[in-house]
């Protein structure tokens, strides 16, 4: 009897091409590779099949198909943030639903599964609205927001789950259901900043602020003459305004022809901040950090428009493999600091990027009605990441320990979106306050006991009975 049944259910499973509208890859097959690979480039999925889901209808055929053939579901989108591989199972491609329209006049966006920031921001430009989007243009939307969202606006104006007002994601028993302030409560909580454990979400309709330009950019100060460049930083956000938000990244730049003059070979300190305010006062409180800190070796601040706002990290969008670790602090020391700039220096064993976030503001104040985000007292995220290749996890792992534990008498918690590698439950279980964890685990228990959908950070179902 139990052989029939396999057998029945893998011939579901093997059907999938006749349930979905977009194309389904198996193992061998052109175009499997790239469908399960995205910007992270380590250790790529390697699912039974791999949907490119056309929209919704296709998302509940797949999650429908793993459940008959009692096999997991998990969702890529750009890979920005994928932490563990799939064996086996289905993988569901979200790429191809990138679909964003913008309400003007109620200043909310709906926002497909697999809508980068970048088609988000472009589309609200247009409006002279913004979204809390990330540093990232090529950063999927929804995934981010799922875990919280720290971007570029964010002491300004809060966590990007906080500006979601709809929700509309396929549960482990293959329902589309829609989840906001009424409907699907404790779904709409958890989605809401604890990641994406409880569905597969198809759509967002998410808030977007009246904000067209904002005041930009890196400084960029070489540590071997500025060494106490990471200090003055952290004096100088203890009085910068809401409207101010920045980051510290510390970077050994390589020495060759793709790195501007000046800065090859260097160890830097670069400064990465964006004002919500005056442009006046955003150049005021830029002189007001140099003249802490030093000059800079370069300086790329400038007012722009917020569909620019890609230029203010300008981070680099080649996918490649890594692997990193974070600490949420409720304070950082100018010792700590230093000690930060001494380990991922250019005597660490792998090449280390450490950054360094500035929180509060808006972040620490919870809104009526606000999700599952954890720790919004933190002050500051410091989190190390590193290029790795397959069978340097663990050392890179062991080095990032390493790096981080000048703050780590600081913790508070750990942030779901700033962790790339496989975590330990207790490792995702510190990313919330207590309670919280225990109401995340019961409303997976509720949406499924069976632990189908696998998420990047998973939060296990609570115990039956």
């Amino acid at each position: 009897m139990r052989q029939s049944t396999h057998s029945t259910r893998k011939t579901d499973l093997n059907r999938l091409e006749e349930r979905t509208a977009g194309p389904v890859h198996r193992p061998g097959a052109e175009g499997y590779d790239r469908a399960c690979t995205g910007y992270q480039l380590l250790e790529p999925h390697r699912p039974r099949a791999v949907v490119e889901a056309a929209g919704a209808a296709d998302v509940q055929a797949a999650v429908r198909a793993a459940a008959e053939d009692g096999v997991p579901v998990a969702v890529q989108a750009t890979g920005h943030g994928r932490a563990s591989a799939l064996g086996g199972g289905v993988l569901v491609s979200t790429r191809g639903m990138a679909g964003v329209e913008v309400d003007a006049g109620a200043a909310t966006a709906r926002v497909e599964a697999g809508a980068t920031w970048g088609r988000v921001v472009e589309a609200a430009a247009e409006h002279g609205l913004a979204p809390l989007s990330g540093s990232m243009p090529g950063v999927g939307a929804v995934s981010y927001t799922l875990g919280g969202g720290v971007g570029l606006l964010a002491r300004r104006y809060g966590f990007a789950a906080d500006r979601v007002r709809r929700v509309e994601a396929v549960t482990a028993d293959g329902r589309l259901r829609t989840a906001d302030a009424e409907r699907e409560q404790e779904l709409f909580w958890a989605l809401r900043g604890g990641g994406g454990s409880f569905g597969v979400v198809t759509a967002l309709e998410i808030g977007l602020v009246r904000l067209r330009r904002v005041f930009g950019g890196g400084l960029y100060f070489d540590l071997a003459e500025r060494p106490d460049a990471v200090a003055a930083w952290s004096r100088w956000t203890r009085s910068v305004p809401e409207e101010t938000t920045s980051a510290v990244t510390l970077l050994v730049m390589p020495d060759s022809a793709g790195v501007p003059e000046g800065m090859r070979g260097r160890h830097l300190a670069q400064v990465r901040l964006c004002h919500a305010g005056p442009a006046e006062q955003g150049r005021r409180l830029a002189r007001e950090l140099v003249a802490l800190a030093g000059e800079p070796v370069r300086s790329t601040l400038r007012e722009l428009d917020y569909s620019e706002s890609g230029a203010v990290f300008d981070e680099p969008e080649v996918p490649h493999g890594y692997r990193s670790q974070n600490l949420l602090v409720d304070s950082l020391t100018e010792g700590a600091g230093q000690e930060l700039v001494r380990r991922a220096g250019p005597d660490a064993p792998l090449m280390c990027v450490v950054g360094l976030r500035h929180l509060g503001g808006a972040l620490a104040r919870e809104p009526e009605g606000a999700g599952a985000v954890g720790h919004r007292g933190a002050a500051y995220l410091a989190s190390v990441l590193s290029p790795v290749e397959s069978g340097g996890e663990a050392e890179a792992a062991d080095l990032h320990r390493r790096v981080l534990a000048p703050v780590a008498g600081q913790a508070v918690g750990r942030s779901l979106n700033f962790s790339f590698g496989p975590a330990a439950p207790e490792d995702v279980a510190s990313c919330f306050a207590p309670a919280d964890y225990r109401r995340l685990r019961r409303v997976k228990a509720a949406y499924d006991p069976d632990d189908r959908i696998r998420a990047n950070h998973p939060v296990p179902p609570a115990p039956r009975g």
